[in-house]
């Protein structure tokens, strides 16, 4: 799905401020679509005590030591952003850097669909507990290289997809995730090493999701699976790559069994695919 010749390539940026003298910064993927995750991995010359800080659009992300005397912030990006010129400021390694980088845009399918009255809602407390989930950010990084598919049946719905309801376009709205299609009762797995942070049941109120699981992959990156038709894990739990975790089901709003599968960097949904395909390394 990614396009271009430098497309997850790893590169050096330009700067827009003083020269980088000291200070090696680069950004991954060098020409970033909307819903991709950019990745930006500093090295500062001379080693020190305090973590860089990154900010784009007014809002400053976490940053991590790699090792090596190597730091990287993960910066979402989501359908609803606006395309265009992003400027990435970077404080804490000597003069402050200015890195200008390109949002390309990106056509997403749209459905048009009519309903009834107010449709399906939500419970506070299930809505609680999923932000909840969104809002951690561990120190520690759980998972390690691209993540694995979390089910084995086609892709029934495409991250980023949206709607008009009754003729009216949702502006705010995208599909925040993947759906895989599948039998009733077909293994859900992890996709990544990860600690169990939410376990959510449609008895308990998660009328919405409907049985449903997260999981902190750490340094902001989690995911959460719902729909599912049972849930083979307890909150706390730590699991692998490719460890069962639940089975697909119908629960909550669903029209048939299918997985969702939703990513999040810092609160945003981003878009799984490149996670899956290469991961962030």
């Amino acid at each position: 799905m990614l396009m271009g010749v430098a497309l997850g390539a790893i590169a050096l940026v330009t700067f827009l401020s003083a020269p980088a003298q000291a200070t090696d910064l680069q950004i991954s993927p060098t020409n970033p679509r909307l819903g991709d995750t950019i990745a930006v991995v500093m090295q500062p010359s001379i080693p020190g005590d305090v973590a860089p800080t990154v900010t784009l659009d007014g809002t400053a992300y976490p940053v991590f030591p790699l090792g090596g005397n190597r730091y990287r912030a993960l910066l979402p990006t989501t359908p609803i952003d606006r395309p265009g010129r992003k400027v990435i400021q970077v404080q804490g390694l000597g003069a402050p850097r200015n890195i200008a980088v390109t949002l390309r845009d990106r056509s997403f399918p749209v459905q048009r669909i009519r309903v009834r009255g107010g449709g399906s809602g939500g419970t506070e407390y299930e809505f609680s507990r999923v932000n909840a989930l969104k809002e951690i950010v561990s120190p520690e990084k759980y998972w390690r290289g691209a993540f694995a598919r979390p089910a084995q049946g086609r892709v029934s719905s495409e991250y980023g997809v949206r709607r008009y309801y009754n003729g009216v376009f949702a502006e705010n709205y995208y599909h925040r995730g993947v759906d895989y299609a599948g039998g009733q009762g077909a293994p859900v797995v992890a996709p990544a090493a990860g600690r169990v942070v939410l376990v959510g049941r449609v008895e308990d109120g998660f009328v919405l999701h409907g049985n449903s699981v997260g999981i902190d992959h750490g340094q902001g990156v989690s995911s959460i699976f719902i729909h599912l038709s049972r849930i083979d894990v307890r909150e706390g739990d730590m699991v692998q790559p490719g460890q069962r975790i639940g089975a697909i089901g119908a629960t909550g709003s669903a029209t048939g069994p299918n997985l969702h599968w939703g990513l999040f960097v810092s609160g945003k949904s981003v878009d799984p695919v490149p996670w899956r395909d290469r991961g962030f390394e």
